[in-house]
């Protein structure tokens, strides 16, 4: 099992939106996912999210795994959950995964664990 957690200000992302507008969300999320941001509380969060599986997987964000390699998905009841590209599972033996997102005091933390092969 392994896990990763990564925590964000969230006036961060009022700076980037409020330089790029909602282009600056296309750097780290895909047209899916941008239709969830509800406002940068809810970005920052799907920011932590991207840091803290790439973290559990001990390779951070770059050559090995991108930010578009793995989709944050809401269930009915509104629970995140991931969507990881076929690539990225097979090379990092992922079986499943688990998220959750939380956002207070202008900062917002993922915590997020992977069950391995």
């Amino acid at each position: 099992m392994l896990v990763g957690t990564d925590i964000t200000v969230i006036s961060r992302f009022d700076k980037m939106v409020e330089r790029f507008g909602e282009k600056a969300y296309q750097k780290f999320l895909n047209d899916s996912e941008i239709k969830l941001v509800k406002d940068t509380s809810t970005a920052a969060g799907f920011w932590a999210v991207k840091e803290a599986f790439s973290k559990a997987l001990g390779c951070g964000i770059g050559s090995d795994l991108g930010f578009h390699d793995v989709t944050i998905l809401k269930t009915i009841k509104n629970q995140p959950i991931l969507e990881i590209k076929e690539e990225i599972k097979s090379k990092f033996n992922i079986r499943n995964t688990s998220v959750s997102i939380a956002h207070d005091g202008g900062f917002a933390i993922a915590i997020v664990v992977i069950e391995n092969k």
